[in-house]
């Protein structure tokens, strides 16, 4: 379980990311929500690109468009993410 404290809503995006088969329907703006939560610094790129900084580990995505939901690639780069900086279920 987590070692920190998170909201309800966050606790439920990170357990989507986490879920197998990865979700279809997982709204980009709630992942990066969680990863505010978790401290992470917003770094906002050209376009769509944005990168997130979190323990020393930097990602990069390109936010999914025209849709809100994110797409399976990005939620696996979420999930990536978070285990690169020790967060796991």
């Amino acid at each position: 379980m987590l070692s920190f404290d998170i909201q309800t809503k966050h606790q439920k995006t990170l357990e989507q990311i986490f879920k197998n088969p990865l979700p279809a329907n997982l709204a980009w703006s709630s992942i990066e929500n969680l990863f505010l939560a978790l401290g992470a610094q917003k770094i906002e790129g050209r376009g769509s690109r944005v990168r997130f900084e979190l323990s020393g580990v930097i990602a990069t995505f390109h936010r999914p468009h025209p849709q809100k939901e994110a797409k399976k690639y990005q939620v696996k780069g979420a999930r990536k993410f978070l285990e690169q900086t020790g967060i796991k279920l």
